[in-house]
């Protein structure tokens, strides 16, 4: 698990680059923000699975679910606080940043244990 979101920390910085170079400085610091809204949620989720798989008699159906759900929603969480924090922000480095590092995921698979 930790393994895919090394990756996608990778692709959050070759989106920051991504940014700056389209963007300017505030296209890394908003293409760093897409990259975070899915980084830290992942991190979370990812720390919460390894917890959960060490408890005995939990449910891990429900933790997955209940995981994802609360991912879902903080990476959401992180994008309205982008709005609010960072007036400034560059929608367009935020999706280069959220789309980047999504896509880790996929190459995650290619990745053996």
């Amino acid at each position: 698990m930790y393994k895919v979101v090394l990756l996608q920390f990778g692709a959050a910085l070759v989106s920051v680059a991504l940014g700056a170079m389209f963007f300017g400085t505030r296209g890394a610091i908003s293409a760093l923000v897409g990259g975070c809204a899915c980084l830290i949620p992942s991190l979370l989720f990812a720390w919460r699975l390894s917890r959960t798989a060490r408890t005995p008699g939990a449910s891990h159906v429900t933790a997955f679910f209940v995981g994802e759900a609360i991912k879902i929603a903080s990476a959401i969480g992180i994008l309205a606080a982008a709005h609010v924090l960072y007036p400034g922000v560059h929608w367009g480095a935020v999706v280069i940043g959220l789309v980047v590092t999504l896509q880790a995921n996929f190459f995650g698979l290619l990745v053996k244990s």
